[in-house]
């Protein structure tokens, strides 16, 4: 065998005769070598196969990249925006309302505290309760007003978000839903020749920009802002307005179907009887807030 070191061809033995470099290593080297070359030869390769990513994931990013596009084209052109939207934007617009359905309970569990504490002072500076308070007393009532926004009081009454936001979003969705279907059915009195999902993309679309008011009320409740309220007051009525803006938005096909404004004032109808029952709701759930509040010893060692 050749000798590593020198190079020398040697018929045997452990040593190299012309350099004394040891033999044996090199072999065992070389038929380590030889062995593995041996073993990868023989077995199968196996070609790397990139890992695809899952499918469901691809679809939600494209979806939401989809929306986020569709979301911000409304706020900056919302008239255009929705004259555009046809039945492509169904999906779009659906989300759109989910959101508009479910920023209202989570806006209401973040910041119901806020709200009771804003109901309570409006009620102090009533003239007819003004005129009897102390100063101390109202000392006393901004220090409990701070020690309420301190105080985890969800953790204490066991306010439960999942029963209350997906129970009161449902609620608020199915409304809007009978409000939306009610505005369809106007719309078609008044000859209005338009399939259901072009007419929901397009409702869905002019509520753009109610969703983005209850989404910036929603951001300022979980910051603790008191003015979060009047964002989600204008979200709420801003409804008022979807409703004619998505009829005039359509042409009659005739000229002997139901006046808009008629059409327009029935829909109205519908949306106050909608926003009582949502109402209605929401107060019921403040009740059994305010009953665990008084029935909470925990609260009660608070003050």
């Amino acid at each position: 065998m050749n000798c590593s070191n020198c190079g020398h061809l040697n018929d045997g033995g452990k040593f190299c005769v012309k350099c004394g470099h040891k033999l044996q290593e090199e072999a065992a080297v070389s038929q380590t070598a030889a062995a593995s070359e041996y073993q990868s030869q023989s077995q199968p390769q196996t070609a790397y196969v990139p890992q695809q990513p899952n499918q469901r994931v691809r679809q939600a990013k494209k979806v939401s990249k989809s929306f986020f596009s569709y979301f911000t084209e409304g706020i900056k052109n919302p008239t255009a925006t929705a004259h555009a939207a046809g039945e492509s934007q169904f999906v779009n617009a659906l989300i759109t309302v989910i959101l508009y359905a479910l920023s209202i309970p989570i806006m209401l569990y973040v910041g119901w505290k806020l709200l009771l504490i804003q109901f309570v002072r409006s009620m102090f500076k009533l003239p007819i309760i003004s005129e009897e308070l102390a100063p101390s007393d109202m000392e006393d009532f901004n220090t409990g007003t701070d020690l309420i926004k301190a105080t985890d009081i969800n953790s204490i009454i066991h306010f439960n978000f999942t029963d209350f936001v997906f129970k009161q979003g449902i609620f608020i969705f199915i409304g809007l839903a009978v409000i939306i279907g009610a505005t369809y059915v106007a719309a078609k009195f008044g000859k209005v020749d338009v399939s259901f999902k072009e007419f929901f993309s397009r409702f869905g679309t002019f509520m753009i920009i109610p969703t983005a008011l209850l989404l910036v009320g929603l951001v300022l409740a979980f910051l603790h802002v008191e003015y979060f309220s009047y964002f989600m007051n204008f979200g709420l009525l801003s409804i008022f307005l979807v409703v004619p803006f998505t009829i005039a938005s359509f042409k009659q096909s005739g000229t002997s179907g139901l006046d808009r404004i008629y059409s327009t004032l029935i829909v109205y109808v519908v949306i106050t009887i909608v926003l009582t029952f949502i109402a209605n709701g929401l107060g019921e759930e403040a009740k059994t807030i305010i009953t665990r509040m008084g029935n909470s010893s925990e609260l009660n060692d608070l003050f």
